[in-house]
């Protein structure tokens, strides 16, 4: 079983920056590709980025590219979402996942699921 927690989440005006940390459990944390994902209220939970095991390989939402960034630290077993240029659009709950080996942009290819941090952006 792979836990995963997610941390930096807040409140931040338009054009600002936050920084998303994902820790994971997981002894070997380069088994895994990280996603992430956001869900807004009442609306579905949509795919925002994806890495692979090495990093080699990532995945962005086309309406985050050149504003949000994903990578990673084996070392620490942590994923990173740095965000920037931040729009009210983005508010949501943001979610990061494990799968083995193969990052995907669909959310029901991660077999484990962090609880999920909260991104307020205001206008």
């Amino acid at each position: 079983q792979v836990q995963l927690v997610e941390s930096g989440g807040g409140l931040v005006q338009t054009g600002g920056s936050l920084r998303l940390s994902c820790a994971t459990s997981a002894r070997a944390f380069s088994d895994y590709a990280m996603g992430w994902f956001r869900q807004a209220s009442g609306k579905e939970r949509e795919f925002v980025a994806a890495i692979s095991r090495y990093g080699g390989t990532i995945y962005y939402a086309d309406n985050v590219k050149g504003r949000l960034t994903i990578s990673r630290d084996n070392a620490k077993n942590t994923v990173y979402l740095q965000m920037n240029s931040l729009k009210p659009e983005d508010t949501a709950v943001y979610y990061c996942a494990a799968r083995p080996v193969v990052p995907s942009k669909t959310a029901s290819d991660y077999n484990y699921w962090g609880q999920g941090t909260q991104v307020t952006v205001s206008s």
